[in-house]
């Protein structure tokens, strides 16, 4: 066994990508902060009956666990950070108004999401609690393509979709949790035929609506096809307003329509989105609304935010590459000293030179160097 292995889809951070990623957090957490969002860090195990709240079947088979060997009750590592949020909002701070909060921190998953994914994700959300209107979901989407931005990554497309279109459908078609289950896998894969195959028993207009879904996705036109589809329904009119006034309200973004993109159902309940970005296949960030999540730790909150893997944003972009290093001889100069010091509180990254190793400071990354001419210290380059 070589020992230097790492498990399937588990990888080390070297040196040239951890700095990026640390500068691009800094960046991102501080326009959180700029925007009056507060900072939390959960713990990396909790109790798995608070990771886990109720119907998240998928989060659960992506969830790590152990037993503890002081309670004997069973831990997970977590595997998505939302939830333990939810919980400080709604046991520890119990604020009775409007929270902000947002978090930077590794999770963990027993598979990952594709085959060039890691199962560690860094991932780094902000969220609003407390705030039931239109108002949050706008203001959490901005905030999403103004993160972006901070990492050079022009947002090409933000799909906007609404669960309760779904759920309003199979709750008239008056399906058990196994049918919905089955129904909503299909609909994820798009699977048209075994969608087709699903409904046969289903009657109009709900079987034509849930066999449309595939193709809902686009401009305005997929919202009135909607509509057009299920007239009299309270809850998809609820639903596709919702759309409507989101989309106005985000004019200069490049929104579209997605109404089968439903990642994350079984905890959302109102609005979700998807940001794309070039040069990547899948969505770099995922959110929406989750009013109930609270409910289990005593305190349901509306509640709307996103996340992303920091580690893949970083690899998309050409942002948050640092400057390399300085290399200054080992000496006890006062003056060399004071310019270290000097350099050092501008920003730089100034690395001693200890004796016997001429050679080899280039790979460990000094492309500058501090020599001394006419009793000054200056930089010049490193050959």
């Amino acid at each position: 066994m070589r020992r230097w292995l790492l498990p399937e889809a588990i990888e080390d951070i070297l040196p040239n990508e951890a700095a990026r990623i640390e500068a691009l957090r800094r960046r991102m957490l501080d326009g959180f902060r700029g925007h009056g969002y507060e900072m939390v860090t959960p713990p990396l195990l909790e109790y798995v009956e608070s990771l886990l709240t109720d119907g998240a079947h998928d989060l659960d088979l992506r969830t790590f666990k152990l037993v503890d060997q002081l309670s004997g009750r069973t831990l997970g590592i977590r595997a998505d950070i939302t939830p333990q949020v939810a919980r400080i909002d709604a046991h520890l701070l119990n604020r009775a108004g409007v929270t902000r909060l947002c978090y930077c921190a590794n999770v963990l998953h027993t598979r990952s999401d594709s085959l060039t994914a890691t199962r560690e994700p860094l991932q780094i959300g902000a969220e609003i609690y407390g705030h039931a209107g239109i108002e949050a979901d706008i203001e959490i989407i901005r905030l999403l393509a103004n993160t972006l931005a901070l990492a050079d990554l022009s947002t090409t497309r933000i799909d906007l979709g609404h669960v309760g279109i779904f759920r309003a459908l199979v709750n008239r078609a008056d399906l058990d949790d196994d049918q919905v289950e089955v129904l909503f896998g299909a609909l994820q894969a798009k699977d048209v035929p075994t969608l087709n195959a699903l409904t046969d028993g289903i009657s109009e207009p709900v079987r034509s609506a849930l066999r449309a879904l595939p193709d809902c996705y686009g401009g305005s036109e997929v919202l009135d096809k909607v509509l057009t589809l299920v007239k009299d329904d309270a809850e998809v009119a609820a639903a596709v307003a919702d759309l409507r006034q989101l989309a106005a309200a985000l004019a200069g973004l490049p929104v579209s329509f997605d109404l089968a993109d439903l990642r994350g159902y079984h905890y959302h309940s109102g609005v979700m989105f998807a940001a794309y970005c070039a040069r990547h296949p899948n969505a770099i960030a995922l959110g929406g609304r989750y009013d109930n999540m609270g409910k289990v730790f005593g305190r349901a909150r509306p509640a709307t935010g996103f996340s992303m893997d920091l580690r893949e944003v970083v690899r998309l972009s050409e942002n948050g590459g640092e400057a390399g290093k300085i290399l200054a001889p080992w000496s006890d100069d006062p003056a060399l000293q004071q310019e270290v010091a000097r350099l050092r509180a501008a920003g730089e990254a100034v690395a001693i030179a200890l004796p016997g190793h001429d050679d080899s400071w280039r790979e460990a990354g000094c492309d500058r160097r501090l020599v001394k001419h006419d009793a000054q210290w200056i930089l010049e380059a490193l050959n």
